[in-house]
């Protein structure tokens, strides 16, 4: 039995959030897109930590559930400090198994920064006294550099980032064993630093929205408990994690190079001729991650040797709208997406394991195409840059070609 996880999301206690993001709509939003484990998100608020106290029934070690989804006990930490002259922002996802836990770990952090103004709370406290405070808690907690390459907030971030997991973390960096690879990179690209060799890939939503629950997950094979992720993490076990799902990098909305405001998009070796300076303006562009893993990588070529694998996917409804020519919000895109996982399901059953002939044969013809090629990585992208989302187009079956991905090879 296929296990999917999302350990990263936040709810409606996070600043630019949904105000749907409750355990309802939550676990609704799971249940439709194929996800069995939910992280909680945002467990340093306090109005949030009632809510998840409250309805949350233990399931099994540090396993909630809610209403025939589990559940387990996560937050993510801005952390915002002066380091060799420099300010230095970074999130990190964290994972505790129970709620005494995370009561004291709120506890001590409490004095680096305000829990109630956000659910991401900032934290005036650098990298290694957070890891510090977090072991002295609990030994076996869970720390997770989050969405490691975006520029503002990754680790590896051009703008504010580290150029290790040594340099930023000191003395507890042998207790980080797992990165997330965020929305804009993909396993691939982070294979070609030997640094991440012996650190363990995951890919999570990081959802601001219902809608975005699943976009990006992780599979196990069956169902795990705390001890048993972490473990799983610790050994990079590939029998027990399956494969991550993941974005077209392209997609995501830091992949290339480029400035917003002024309609500049580069590739690095563009960017690089024009020594990173916007012709517009003339200020720094807004590297993008292409570029950072470009400036840590010691490869050539990714090696995948002994490396989780991983299968890059679009959501359901971004096809659907494709194929439509429609929204991906509209009525007639929500509806064609609600028939099609309520018929077989959820979601990712629809774009992993159906047959092709009984997609054909449950909805219209350019819309099965659409999901076909999209399991061929018959697509083109515009890429993201500078927080603008990737362009995708799903070419009609005749005229579809095979993706080459533009950033690597």
């Amino acid at each position: 039995m296929n296990y999917y996880a999302d350990l990263h999301i936040h709810s409606k206690y996070s600043r630019a959030t949904s105000k749907f993001l409750d355990l309802d709509n939550i676990t609704e939003a799971a249940k439709r897109k194929g996800i069995n484990l939910m992280g909680t998100g945002d467990f340093t608020n306090p109005a949030w930590l009632y809510e998840l106290e409250k309805h949350l029934k233990p399931e099994r070690n540090g396993i909630y559930q809610y209403r025939g989804v589990d559940f387990i006990l996560t937050t993510e930490v801005c952390n915002i400090f002066n380091y060799n002259g420099e300010t230095k922002k970074v999130h990190s996802l964290i994972i505790l198994p129970n709620f005494e836990l995370v009561k004291k770990f709120n506890k001590e952090i409490r004095r680096f920064g305000s829990l109630e103004s956000d659910g991401r709370p900032i934290l005036s406290i650098n990298l290694i006294d957070l890891a510090g405070v977090l072991f002295s808690i609990e030994e076996d907690a869970i720390l997770i550099p989050a969405h490691l390459w975006t520029p503002w907030f990754g680790l590896f971030g051009s703008k504010s980032g580290f150029d290790s997991i040594e340099e930023a973390f000191g003395e507890y960096s042998n207790k980080i064993y797992a990165i997330e690879t965020g929305l804009s990179s993909d396993p691939p690209m982070n294979w070609l630093l030997s640094s991440l060799d012996n650190i363990t890939l995951v890919s999570n939503s990081d959802a601001h929205s219902p809608g975005n629950i699943g976009r990006e997950a992780n599979c196990f094979d069956g169902p795990i408990d705390y001890q048993e992720l972490r473990e799983i993490l610790k050994k990079q076990d590939r029998e027990r994690f399956l494969y991550t799902v993941e974005f077209f990098p392209e997609e995501g909305k830091y992949h290339f190079d480029g400035h917003r405001k002024c309609g500049i998009v580069y590739s690095p070796d563009e960017s690089k001729k024009h020594n990173n300076i916007c012709p517009v303006c003339g200020r720094p562009l807004t590297l993008g991650v292409l570029h950072r893993v470009y400036s840590l990588s010691d490869r050539d070529k990714p090696s995948s040797e002994g490396r989780i694998e991983y299968k890059r996917l679009i959501p359901l409804s971004e096809i659907v709208a494709n194929s439509l020519k429609l929204g991906k919000n509209a009525k007639t895109t929500q509806g064609v997406y609600q028939k099609l996982t309520t018929y077989f399901g959820s979601e990712f059953k629809i774009l992993l394991d159906v047959s092709e002939e009984d997609i054909r044969k449950s909805t219209d013809t350019r819309t099965a195409e659409a999901i076909i090629n999209v399991r061929e990585e018959k697509v083109e992208i515009e890429p993201g840059y500078d927080g603008v989302f990737g362009k995708i187009r799903i070419p009609e079956k005749e005229k579809s070609i095979k993706r080459k991905q533009q950033s690597l090879f």
